[in-house]
């Protein structure tokens, strides 16, 4: 896959994240120098920022195979079981959303992350016996995007924690740059910068609309990415100025004209777009939030001032000409309830 090429294979070729490199540098190169197995790594983030990216490096970095899953296929412990019985000494794990992992499997863990042994259950009712069955040392790397809905004792065992930020413009530009040269793409610097400041701080979406960009300047240039053929190219797919798609426009323009900025429900704005009230939650209302175009209060989402001149629309006298910072806070969760 594309994608995969234009992972970097080394924590030096890694763009961005800087104080989470070093960190993750003096972890693993401690343990090469020590003979050991690393602690076990919790990555934290939201989707495309590298979690999977850094698995690899890791494993790359000890010189191990890596065993990649993911907490919904693993439904059972005896899944998960199977899993690490067959893990050879030194391997990572990467379990990609493990906050999703199911209750029985998720204790099986705590015994493997701290002792290297799992209890295996045979038989059923009161003839059923633990088996405990040893297993070589591995280190388990973790990746989720909702730190929150991990629960504490899973959390704790693991010995580096880190979370991944939005990338910065500069980190992006350079990020689109390499993935051009690895593309054979030429791409001008000031239309990198205008790919990357329309990447939502998110380095998969950059490689995606830098894609996107190479395919316009094959099919309707000579190949070389300007300025204005990077513009052009990201009109034709919906992206604007600010990094919104087609369903954060939707969102907003629905907020404005249909609800006068709001408040409104989130169920009641989605049926407005013909989306599920958790694809607007999860998919546009982050960025929006982060934006500044987009607010989560106890009586609904509120649509912000920089909302109405963003898509040219002027805001009704009700709209005070700043928004007070406690309208950004939501103390529960009745904004997210249906109405």
């Amino acid at each position: 896959m594309i994608e995969a090429a234009l992972r970097p294979k080394r924590l030096a070729d890694f763009v961005g994240q800087e104080r989470v490199r070093e960190q993750l540098s003096l972890v693993l190169h401690s343990a090469l120098r020590r003979g050991r197995t690393p602690d076990h790594v919790l990555l934290s983030g939201g989707p495309g920022l590298g979690k999977t990216t850094l698995a690899m490096i890791i494993a790359a970095e000890l010189g191990q195979p890596l065993r990649i899953s993911s907490g919904p296929a693993i439904e059972r412990a005896g899944d998960l079981a199977a899993v690490l019985s067959t893990l050879a000494e030194g391997e990572v794990l990467f379990l990609d959303e493990i906050h999703r992992l199911a209750r029985p499997a998720e204790e099986m863990l705590y015994m493997a992350m701290e002792d290297f042994r799992v209890d295996v259950v045979v038989g059923k009712g009161p003839g059923a016996t633990a088996v405990p069955l040893d297993i070589a040392p591995f280190t388990l790397v973790g990746a989720t995007t909702r730190a929150g809905m991990l629960p504490g004792p899973l959390r704790d065992r693991f010995g580096f924690v880190a979370h991944m930020d939005f990338y910065a413009p500069a980190d992006l530009e350079e990020i689109v740059r390499r993935s051009a040269r690895l593309l054979g793409v030429r791409v001008e610097d000031d239309a990198a910068a205008e790919v990357a400041g329309r990447s939502r701080g998110t380095p998969r979406i950059a490689n995606r609309l830098l894609r996107r960009v190479r395919d316009y300047a094959e099919v309707r240039a000579d190949g070389v990415v300007t300025l204005e053929l990077a513009r052009a190219a990201l009109r034709v797919y919906e992206v604007d100025e600010r990094g919104l798609d087609r369903l954060d426009r939707a969102v907003l323009d629905s907020l404005l004209r249909k609800f006068g900025g709001g408040p409104v429900g989130l169920s009641t704005l989605a049926v407005s777009v013909g989306e599920e009230p958790e694809t607007v939650e999860v998919v546009a209302e982050p960025f929006l939030v982060r934006q500044g175009l987009l607010a989560r209060t106890p009586r609904g989402r509120i649509a912000t001032p920089a909302a109405w001149e963003h898509l040219g629309l002027t805001p009704p006298p009700s709209v005070p000409p700043s928004m007070p910072p406690a309208l950004f806070e939501v103390d529960d969760d009745t904004a997210d309830q249906p109405e």
